[in-house]
């Protein structure tokens, strides 16, 4: 009875570890390829093909998104340094929130930057010689 039992965990845990399994690969659409600044140094240096240029356009959306999500992160902190009522007399509450909304408009800026650099690689693919297959799309 007992090896019955455990061969029947054994079983349930290997079908539930399979069906995670899958349902993770299936469900999840593929990461984009994430670049080391050496990597993207080189590209950019040596970008030919419209798919080295849409490798360097999907680096600059990534980085983008990055911006606007850390943007996001302090633009929450300062919604709860606001909320604080233990810091509304707090000196020190003008100088933090200050320096959120001060991260905030320099994580949007860099994020606009990072799209136009993506936006500029697009372009710059398109008019490379050679066709872009929808791979490296």
């Amino acid at each position: 009875m007992k090896r019955t039992f455990a061969a029947l965990s054994v079983l349930f845990l290997a079908f539930t570890l399979t069906i995670a399994a899958y349902g993770q690969s299936a469900s999840s659409p593929t990461k984009p390829e994430r670049l080391s600044k050496q990597q993207l140094n080189t590209l950019i240096v040596s970008a030919k093909t419209p798919a080295e240029h849409e490798r360097i356009a999907q680096y600059y959306r990534a980085k983008a998104q990055d911006y606007l999500a850390q943007a996001k992160e302090h633009e929450s902190m300062i919604a709860m340094y606001k909320a604080n009522p233990a810091l509304s007399n707090d000196k020190n509450q003008a100088s933090t929130i200050n320096h959120c909304e001060y991260f905030v408009t320099t994580f949007k800026a860099l994020a606009d930057n990072s799209q136009d650099l993506a936006a500029m690689h697009e372009r710059m693919a398109k008019e490379a010689p050679g066709k872009l297959t929808s791979a490296g799309k």
